[in-house]
């Protein structure tokens, strides 16, 4: 097995909440207004150390989309997915963003980032 290199990120960075490896800068933070099965999430443009699974469809809260679950890089632990394409016109914006859960991520002092959240346009997976 190859060895893992890790991005290391400057600024406010957001971590796997269970190993800390760097997964996104706080400046690339598009969304709060995102839910998912475990509560809410959040959208960003870019994330870092991650493995990106096996597209599939799956019925969002905001419709068809194909997706892909992603993976902490180092501990293997699912922190979120990411969207591959969207069938409905108006969702087009989130093709190649990445949901991150926020009960799956920390901030670099070791406590969840508390920020305001609005309920604006959500989505997540149907339970």
């Amino acid at each position: 097995m190859g060895r893992v290199f890790l991005v290391e990120l400057d600024g406010r960075v957001y971590r796997c909440k269970f190993c800390k490896s760097h997964l996104a800068l706080a400046d690339d933070l598009v969304s709060k207004g995102f839910h998912c099965r475990r509560g809410k999430a959040y959208l960003f443009n870019t994330v870092v150390n991650i493995i990106v699974g096996a597209k599939e469809e799956r019925m969002m809260l905001s419709g068809m989309h194909t997706v892909a679950d992603i993976f902490c890089c180092c501990c293997g632990q699912i922190v979120g997915w990411k969207y591959e394409a969207a069938h409905d016109k108006n969702q087009k914006y989130k093709e190649g963003k990445f949901v991150l859960e926020r009960g799956r991520i920390i901030d670099g002092i070791d406590s969840e980032f508390y920020l305001d959240t609005h309920n604006s346009m959500s989505d997540g997976e149907d339970a």
